[in-house]
């Protein structure tokens, strides 16, 4: 980024839920510790160039001891001869919290009027701890325009930072990197000048101006592309509801409009802003137990038997000894094939995982039951890897506070202290109304085929919650869409999905779905109590899945029909032709 073209500010996003339970533990081996250690490593590669350029950087790489990491930069700026002022960002734990006994961290999300504070003061590095991901845009956006979370007229600017900022926090994630529809041959041959250098996508940035509206692209030359489809991708990730609720304000999702720019550049306009809720949230984590895993592998003839063969065998050894887990979960990928070329690709896996606050309940004995059983099971015993010991699991949970019970401190580049007050003027979040959706589509011919073929997902996780958000690429394919995968759509679609709270909020100027699936990663990524604990690809397994498209809608050489279309759970047509917004608890 710093060789690549010009540049104001270079922003680092170190942070994710389970990268705070790791900073809790490292602090909680050495109280100087709790920082990103590889934010210096990679400084020092690059300092000098960045102050040579007149390129400032922010970081919230300070995690849980922002103080630390900033006296470690000057310290390395000082062995480097790079003269250079740093401040960073303190925020910290509330005093007081619902959180109960046991938490390894607890700190609230803050936003970003601390870096504005250390940049106005002429900071050319500003650390921070947890701040909201587009807390590294809004806080520089804020300082440069002059921008206040309470002047009323500032409120759209704030936003429309915030959403820029949101595009960037994931870096080429908006450039195509995780990109639905990377297969896409039309997509990637556009008319004019497409350096493509490499497989890698180049970082995004974005050009802010002062009304909050900005166009996000690449330097020129960079891999990957930045389009319409690539940018809505990265605004549906790890969102909710129309109202984006942040410490600074309030951005409403649906107001935003997106529309090219000239290649490689799309310009976000419109964002509409709120004042921010009362309260800010407070990420918890603690060690929730102990956790041991096995994975057996059944290959050929008779899979289903034999995995009904060792797990009866495992069920009896895990009631007897120490006593049965408190939690058991088996499940059967069934990758064989038959008549298969390779042992590997005639093999199936049957996994079991085990959690317990004991960790002995959770320990060897449950690999140990396994070997035992070695030469007395199924025909072709083996696992993938030796019994071990249990490890132990994170847990993240949310939570609420005031925000008065927060401290928010800029410690500027000559030592002052600096208290930030929060906004004065906050709404209390509620779900935006629902916008009105557009006419049926007219009736026409139909094949069963995958959603993936009209359709684009990206999902993600935020705690023990995914969210998946859907879009199509056309006007056409709109109406379709928001008629037709309502809530109890997804719920067939995904039966994980169908004993679970699900809320949807219908996104018209994006052409999008987004679903918030309460509850499908248990205890969250840490406690990795599903196959994928983060919900990557939750997408594009709802992608993946067929249901009756119209035949307008599809591309040329879409597949033939599902050879078994009583096997898709995807509801009669007939008993359910529109269940629109009313079947979805909070549109």
């Amino acid at each position: 980024m710093l060789t690549g073209g010009p540049l104001d500010v270079l922003t680092g996003d170190y942070l994710a839920e389970l990268t705070l339970l790791i900073l809790g533990r490292d602090r909680r081996k050495d109280p100087a510790l709790g920082y990103a250690k590889t934010f210096p490593r990679q400084l020092e590669e690059c300092l000098g160039l960045a102050v040579d350029r007149g390129v400032r950087i922010v970081t919230n790489a300070g995690g849980l001891n922002p103080a630390a990491l900033a006296d470690e930069v000057r310290t390395l700026a000082a062995r480097l001869g790079v003269p250079v002022r740093v401040a960073h960002v303190e925020g910290g734990t509330p005093a007081d919290g619902p959180w109960g006994r046991g938490a390894l961290t607890a700190d609230a999300y803050l936003g970003g009027a601390g870096i504005a504070a250390c940049l106005r003061a002429g900071a050319d590095i500003v650390v921070t701890g947890r701040v909201t991901d587009a807390a590294l845009v809004t806080g520089p956006a804020a300082a440069h325009f002059g921008w206040d979370p309470d002047d009323p007229d500032d409120l759209d600017a704030l936003a429309g930072a915030v959403v820029a900022g949101h595009v960037l926090e994931c870096g080429t994630q908006a450039t195509g990197g995780n990109y639905a529809f990377f297969t896409d041959a039309a997509a990637r041959t556009r008319p004019g000048p497409r350096p493509r250098p490499g497989l890698r996508p180049g970082f995004p940035l974005a050009e802010i101006r002062s009304d909050g509206s900005s166009v996000v692209t690449k330097h020129p030359g960079t891999g990957g592309r930045v389009d319409i489809g690539t940018v809505t991708a990265q605004l549906l990730y790890e969102t909710g509801g129309a109202r984006y609720a942040g410490p600074d304000v309030t951005a409403r999702l649906d107001s935003v409009r997106l529309e090219p720019d000239g290649p490689d550049r799309v310009r976000i306009s419109g964002v509409r802003g709120e004042p921010p809720p009362p309260s800010l949230k407070v990420g918890v984590t603690r060690v929730g137990g102990w956790r041991n895993e096995v994975v057996l592998v059944l290959t050929g003839l008779d899979i289903e038997a034999k995995a009904a063969l060792v797990k009866a065998q495992m069920e009896e050894a895990l009631d007897a000894g120490a006593g049965r887990p408190a939690e058991v979960r088996w499940e059967l990928s069934r990758t064989d094939r038959a008549d298969a070329d390779t042992e590997e690709r005639a093999s199936a896996y049957l996994r079991l995982v085990v959690r317990d606050r004991d960790p002995v309940r959770a320990g060897r004995a449950i690999g140990s039951a396994a070997v035992e059983l070695a030469l007395g099971s199924y025909p072709g015993f083996h696992a993938t890897a030796p019994p071990g010991d249990a490890a132990p699991y994170g847990v993240f949970t949310a939570h609420y506070v005031d925000a008065s019970a927060v401290t928010h401190t800029a410690v500027l580049p000559d030592g002052t202290r600096t208290v930030l007050p929060h906004p004065a003027r906050t709404r209390p979040l509620a779900p935006a109304p629902p916008p009105p959706l557009p006419p049926l589509p007219p009736p026409g011919p139909t094949r069963r085929a995958p959603l993936g073929l009209v359709a684009g997902a990206r999902s993600g996780d935020k705690g023990g919650d995914a969210n998946i958000g859907v879009w199509v690429r056309s006007d056409a394919a709109w109406p379709w869409l928001v008629h037709t995968l309502t809530t109890d759509r997804l719920r067939a679609l995904l039966p994980e999905t169908a004993p679970l709270a699900v809320d949807r909020a219908v996104l018209p100027n994006l052409r999008a779905v987004n679903f918030t699936v309460y509850g499908i990663l248990g205890e969250g990524v840490a406690a990795r109590a599903r196959f994928d604990p983060q919900a990557k690809a939750l997408g594009e397994w709802l992608r993946s899945r067929w249901l009756d498209i119209p035949e307008a809608l599809l591309p040329d050489g879409a597949p033939d029909p599902d050879p078994d279309p009583d096997s898709d759970p995807d509801p009669d047509p007939d008993s359910d032709p529109d269940p629109g917004p009313d079947s979805d608890p909070d549109p």
